[in-house]
């Protein structure tokens, strides 16, 4: 067992993430692990366990990922945005606060947006993370 403190992570800032080839601008996030990822000497987990941090006017545009994924809303407000695959329009948004969980499957575009006055913070569970991977 091992127990984490997670205001004493590592808070890893994102600066750009690739979607169909391209690199995209994301503003004002960081990432902090609460899990581990690659083999942790029992194998390789099956699942992480992230804390992202979005602060007022950040973003994390289209994008999406073999994973699928669920966030749950700690605290500020988010608008969560869909698009279809092909034309890449948005097909739906959704606002959340704490308290709401988002599930994503795999392969679909989506994006966030703070749309409060403070910051944002939420869990991000993810399946199937594997050591050097580009992920977000």
């Amino acid at each position: 067992m091992e127990v984490l403190e997670a205001n004493k992570t590592e808070l890893v800032k994102i600066e750009e993430f690739p979607y169909k080839g391209t690199m995209h601008k994301v503003h004002g996030t960081s990432i902090s692990w609460l899990s581990k990822y690659g083999d942790d000497g029992n194998g390789i987990p099956e699942y992480g366990l992230r804390l992202f941090t979005v602060e007022p006017d950040g973003k994390i545009p289209v994008h999406s990922h073999f994973y699928v994924q669920t966030m749950y809303f700690l605290e500020g407000k988010v608008e969560c945005f869909s698009y279809d695959k092909e034309t890449e329009e948005v097909t739906g948004s959704k606002k959340c606060e704490a308290g709401h969980a988002v599930y994503i499957p795999s392969m679909e575009p989506h994006s966030i947006v703070n749309i409060g006055n403070e910051k944002v913070s939420f869990l991000c569970c993810i399946c199937n993370v594997y050591d050097g991977e580009e992920t977000l």
